[in-house]
């Protein structure tokens, strides 16, 4: 039995956006939260490094998908946004970790800082999000 190619590059297009999806709905609640408590800010830092792993994860395999079902330009968009994950992964958790322990060390804009990136990140997620969401009916 044999799938047909516009129902693998939708499969694709639905793997790209679980990772994304599952992002901008847990986002929002460390919003909800101060990042003081040492707890939350592992959390928050946790959730990045899992979101970019996944979305890297994700990238790829759609452009295996992509590239198999004769969709070269979407392929090369998953392998953008695999790539831009694995970068981005460590320009956040560097960033994070920086800003924890600025926090840890008493720098009263540490939270601030971090507050930022957290929105940040929220950010790029909504941008990628809408792009994907976007071409979703060119894909089909």
């Amino acid at each position: 039995m044999s799938v047909p190619p516009d129902a693998l590059a939708l499969y694709a297009a639905v793997i790209l956006l679980l990772p994304m999806g599952c992002f901008f709905l847990s986002a929002p609640a460390f919003l909800l939260v101060g990042l003081e408590v040492p707890e939350v800010t592992q959390l928050l830092r946790g959730m990045f490094n899992g979101y970019f792993l996944a979305e890297s994860i994700a990238g790829a395999t759609a452009m295996v998908v992509f590239a198999a079902t004769g969709r070269p330009a979407f392929a090369v968009g998953g392998a953008a946004i695999a790539a831009f994950a694995i970068a981005a992964r460590r320009w956040f958790l560097q960033r994070m970790d920086a800003g924890l322990q600025a926090r840890d060390a008493g720098i009263s804009t540490a939270v601030r800082q971090l507050r930022a990136l957290h929105l940040r990140g929220m950010l790029i997620n909504a941008v990628q999000l809408a792009v994907v969401v976007a071409s979703v009916p060119l894909v089909v």
